[in-house]
């Protein structure tokens, strides 16, 4: 195995190179003395667990962040670091944000151009031109949308192309991808693969952050580990395992739970019966149509399908986020009618969104009130009782391993991957009879990923269950009792445990001509 021990290579030198990093908040050493370097022409992946610093390693290189010490050399000339985002822009440095930073009441090219819109002679903006040159970037990368869209009107993975083309924009020389895929489904990763590879043919360097080792092996050229905030080894990804990479990002080895541990499953717990959408038009229906599926005591059951099939819809449809038209649920045996989330927290359901940012947690709130929001009648109901409210959500702190200050700390300021575990302790202290998750692992790190499999076997255990909607398809193998598939708003069939394949999940996600519910 070859570890890189110091900055460069002998035959290739860096076209950027960070050297002796180290930055503290608050008193807290976040980083301390990191060398991290990157080739023209290379894909180098920065990996770690949750609040091991990859971020904000990139916020400084991005001149978000200001390092207290070190130095940043770019093409062999050397800085302490750039003054803001803008500076470091002009140098060639372009950043993927992990969270979306664009302007819902904007369009497309507004967004992409944003602040830096072509002009005529008159120093009026081009208008022509605006829409030729984000026409152009937008046929490398997404095809489908048109420069006059509005950004409202895309999907959360449409958002995500939108500010990979953003970035692309600044014809930058080196370009940080943080979490890239969390939101795409594999069609769009093939893509942003693809572009990923037309830029390394053009020389440009890109650093590429990611808790998926697949993408990682496949894409990546070297790897470097962080762990706590400092510099583990720099390896040649082909020199390597994943199972190596995992012992050097969490100092351990990692079990993943077994679906053969999980207890027999128990009566019926939620049944969805002919679930439809109100129609669309008098003679047209709507998206979702005759969704039948059950769900037993004790049992993880997956939801999958491609991006767009109707699972996040259904999952909103059933927590009463989104009008439902025909069709029957059950809780229990007992019918009951859910026309909001209120009524479905009562009912025995919950729903973890995918959206963490827009529609899961309240970023400007701290760690504590972002738990206790759903259960604030646990905690007084005259007044709070604001020291009990604290101490159940240090419990969640130390068995969630969430990477925090303290739990007063603000919910924004933390990694996505924490944020995401905020919001699962939300679920696991409202305690609901059937808790459905929609991407519970988006942006969480291997070891974190594991953890969260165990809790929601552990939580399914006592006779409970719950509802797994995820695009990873490797973690739908792993975790789930059962699958049931959508496509085009149906579901196309139900996978047992005995027949759960990559291939079986695939075939049904694109039976968009599938007859109603069936069993393969």
């Amino acid at each position: 195995m070859k570890e890189s021990q110091g900055i460069g290579s002998p035959s290739i030198p860096p076209l950027l190179a960070m050297t002796g990093i180290s930055k503290s908040f608050d008193g807290v050493e976040v980083l301390r003395k990191v060398d991290f370097d990157v080739r023209a022409g290379e894909v180098h992946a920065l990996c770690g667990e949750n609040g091991a610093g990859k971020s904000t390693l990139m916020n400084i290189l991005a001149g978000v962040l200001q390092a207290d010490a070190g130095r940043i050399s770019l093409n062999g000339d050397s800085v302490a670091g750039f003054a803001d985002a803008h500076a470091a822009q002009r140098e060639g440095i372009a950043m993927v944000f992990q969270e979306r930073s664009l302007f819902a009441s904007l369009t497309v090219a507004e967004n992409i151009f944003v602040g830096r819109q072509p002009v005529t002679s008159w120093g009026a903006i081009d208008r022509r031109k605006h829409r030729v040159l984000t026409g152009e970037l937008l046929r490398e990368i997404v095809p489908e949308i048109e420069p006059d869209d509005s950004i409202a009107d895309l999907t959360s993975a449409q958002q995500q192309m939108i500010e990979i083309a953003k970035a692309m924009s600044l014809h930058a020389k080196v370009m940080v991808f943080d979490e890239p895929t969390a939101a795409l489904s594999s069609k769009e990763t093939a893509r942003l693969f693809a572009v990923i590879q037309r830029l390394k043919a053009r020389g440009v360097a890109i650093i590429y952050i990611s808790h998926r080792l697949e993408e990682v092996f496949q894409l990546c050229d070297r790897v470097t580990v962080l762990r706590d905030g400092v510099w583990q080894c720099t390896l040649e990804t082909a020199d390597t395992t994943g199972d190596e990479l995992i012992r050097r990002m969490v100092g351990r080895d990692v079990e993943m739970p077994s679906v053969e541990d999980a207890p027999a499953r128990g009566p019926v717990l939620l049944e969805v019966r002919n679930l439809c959408d109100p129609p669309a038009t008098k003679n047209t229906p709507g998206f979702l149509r005759d969704v039948n599926f059950q769900v037993h005591a004790g049992e993880i059951v997956g939801l999958a399908g491609l991006a767009g099939s109707g699972r996040t819809e259904t999952a909103l449809s059933l927590f009463g986020a989104r009008a439902r038209g025909a069709g029957e649920v059950r809780l229990a045996g007992k019918p009951v009618r859910i026309d909001s989330p209120i009524e479905a927290i009562g009912a025995g359901l919950g729903y973890m969104s995918e959206d963490r940012k827009d529609s899961g947690l309240f970023l400007e709130m701290s760690i504590v009130r972002n738990i206790s929001v759903t259960s604030l009648r646990r905690f007084g109901s005259w007044w709070m009782r604001t020291g009990r409210e604290r101490v159940v959500a240090d419990g969640f702190r130390r068995q969630l391993g969430l990477a925090c200050r303290n739990v007063g700390q603000n919910t924004g300021s933390l990694s996505g991957g924490n944020q995401q575990k905020v919001l699962l302790a939300r679920w696991l202290l409202v305690e609901p009879q059937v808790l459905i998750v929609d991407e519970p692992t988006r942006g969480v790190d291997v070891g974190a990923k594991a953890e969260v499999h165990q809790l929601l076997r552990d939580f399914a255990r006592p006779g409970r269950a719950v509802v797994m909607i995820s695009s990873d398809l490797p973690e739908v193998l792993t975790v789930c009792d059962r699958v049931y598939v959508m496509c085009a708003g149906r579901i196309t069939g139900e996978l047992p445990r005995e027949g759960l394949t990559e291939e079986a999940v695939m075939r049904l996600a694109n039976a968009a001509g599938a007859n109603g519910n069936h069993r393969p």
